[in-house]
């Protein structure tokens, strides 16, 4: 895709043209033209992350700013998270919820003192935003940044490459950031990413982000990587994608994010409850043998590729799930999957099947994540 043949009711990120100069592959993408891939294939870009450093242009999420002074009681509100004693600088993922307890996005936010920022998903931000501010709007101000870019470096070498450029990122750990500059240029940056290993985001002005995405790239450990390596990515290191493995129709126990939900806002807590579909969501937490499914991952037992929505069966041939994402693991050359089981099916090392082109293959369930984490902890 070139800029002449780009659909004109898609967006372009200010990344846009240095794409099309490295050679990438562009395709829709939330409403917007992004790389899938570029000319040295996913596998080489997946392999790359993992080995050195890869830059992700993500400027399709969507970036927002929550101020005032009732702001984290007001976040706390729609999430069943800690949002009040969260630390400063300190990032924490987040879940919006219906009034079912359903996941209507899934977010990382950041304390930064004067603010909060929030980094929601491409495809959801538009109904993010009008959620957020139809429903806490009054108690605080919400901000949108649609003028910001949002790039992540990722790999064991991203805080060798990125530290040329910003010496201080050095001191950053794992889900905690600070504000740094550039050249004159304003960035926040935080130390956490979506494929397992170390690595930063940086939210930046849109007009310094190619030519910092520039400098990066001149950098030896860096290559561009594009979106279809970024699921690989992440689905190695065992992490949900909203639409595939959680939505409305799922909910945080669930889809296995109970580690998502602190300890004051469950049952007996200091906040217990208080956001949209508690009463079904504690429930749940209090009484596991209520749910009606699980997620779990699974690692096929024979080398072919089950890819979503691939239904599961037992022994006996019965429907008892469906795979939400699957694909041959390049780390471990060996097919990975998410998926949804019936509970008593979701045990570890439970053996079921699911059926490509008609075909049974023999698949396991393991603990995620399928490939070990790497996040730098201190």
């Amino acid at each position: 895709m070139t800029a002449a043949d780009t659909s004109s009711d898609l967006c372009s990120t200010p990344l846009f043209a240095l794409h099309q100069k490295l050679g990438a592959r562009m395709v829709p993408f939330a409403g917007y033209a992004m790389p899938v891939q570029y000319p040295q294939g996913l596998m080489a870009e997946h392999l790359h992350t993992r080995k050195a450093a890869g830059l992700f242009d993500v400027s399709h999420m969507g970036q927002l700013l929550l101020r005032g002074p009732d702001a984290a009681a007001a976040l706390e509100s729609l999430m069943p998270v800690d949002v009040m004693d969260l630390g400063l600088h300190k990032q924490r993922y987040g879940l919006l919820l219906d009034e079912q307890g359903g996941i209507l996005d899934d977010l990382m936010f950041v304390n930064r003192s004067e603010d909060l920022f929030l980094i929601v998903n491409g495809a959801c931000k538009e109904a993010d935003i009008a959620h957020i501010q139809n429903r806490i709007g009054s108690r605080c101000e919400v901000v949108p940044l649609p003028e910001h870019a949002l790039l992540a470096l990722q790999g064991p070498q991203a805080v060798t490459a990125l530290s040329r450029l910003i010496p201080g990122v050095t001191q950053l750990v794992f889900m905690t950031g600070n504000h740094f500059d550039w050249q004159g240029h304003a960035l926040y940056i935080t130390r956490s990413g979506y494929t397992g290993e170390d690595g930063f985001e940086i939210s930046l002005p849109g007009d310094a982000a190619e030519a910092f995405a520039e400098a990066l790239l001149a950098q030896p450990e860096v290559a561009p990587i594009g979106l279809g390596a970024r699921n690989s990515l992440r689905l190695e290191a065992g992490l949900c994608l909203y639409g595939n493995d959680i939505d409305t129709s799922t909910t945080p126990v669930e889809a296995a994010l109970n580690w998502a939900m602190q300890k004051v806002r469950r049952t007996g807590g200091e906040r217990e409850g208080g956001f949209p579909g508690a009463a079904i969501v504690l429930e749940q937490l209090q009484n596991p043998q209520s749910l009606r499914r699980k997620r779990v991952g699974l690692i096929a037992l024979e080398r072919i590729p089950v890819r979503e929505p691939a239904v599961l069966e037992n022994m006996d041939g019965q429907h008892i799930g469906h795979i939400t994402s699957g694909l041959l693991s390049p780390t471990l050359n060996q097919p990975v999957a998410l998926a949804y089981v019936e509970p008593d099916y979701a045990a570890i090392d439970t053996e079921i099947f699911a059926m490509v082109r008609g075909k049974p293959v023999p698949m396991k369930v393991v603990a995620t994540p399928f490939v070990p984490t790497r996040y730098y902890r201190g």
